[in-house]
């Protein structure tokens, strides 16, 4: 029994040991943290108005760079590129694709029902005449190549039964 108790005494020891490290550890950083804001404030203090409106301007010039760089990033993200397709997949869903089809019809006079690569097209399931591949276009977009064969003439079929 002395065995589990020297035992436990040895790991309450240690616990005990661990807390108050712990504790002694965030007062240090607690401090550490209060002697930087006060250093920060007072620098801050010291520092000509203009000094502090051109911080803010390069800020606000970085805050449009970093944008801008974001806005090109996203452009050719192929991760986001699926769920805007995605979206717009849910989107043709939750509506009456009948209704869409009918306003594709006179797209679809117009081109006999044969689209070409680089027309434009709004809705529907293109099905490649080369090969037979089919893609769904749930907005409008510009006819691309066949992701499988590279043909250019694709048919243009309903999404509905």
């Amino acid at each position: 029994m002395s065995d589990k108790a020297s035992g436990f005494e040895a790991f309450y020891k240690n616990m005990s040991q661990w807390i108050e490290d712990s504790k002694q550890h965030e007062i240090t950083h607690m401090v550490e943290l209060i002697e930087t804001a006060k250093a920060y404030l007072s620098a801050a203090e010291s520092l000509p108005e203009l000094r502090v409106r051109q911080f803010f301007d390069n800020f606000q010039y970085d805050l449009a760079e970093f944008y801008q760089q974001y806005q090109t990033q996203v452009q050719h993200s192929v991760y986001l590129g699926l769920l805007n397709e995605r979206f717009w997949a849910n989107l043709a869903k939750m509506t009456d694709q009948s209704r869409v089809e009918w306003t594709e019809i006179g797209d679809d006079f117009v081109h006999d029902g044969v689209y070409q690569t680089g027309d434009l097209i709004g809705f529907g399931k293109l099905e490649c005449q080369q090969c037979g591949h089919s893609q769904l276009i749930f907005h409008p977009s510009e006819v691309s190549d066949c992701s499988q064969c590279a043909g250019k003439t694709f048919a243009r079929r309903s999404l509905t039964p």
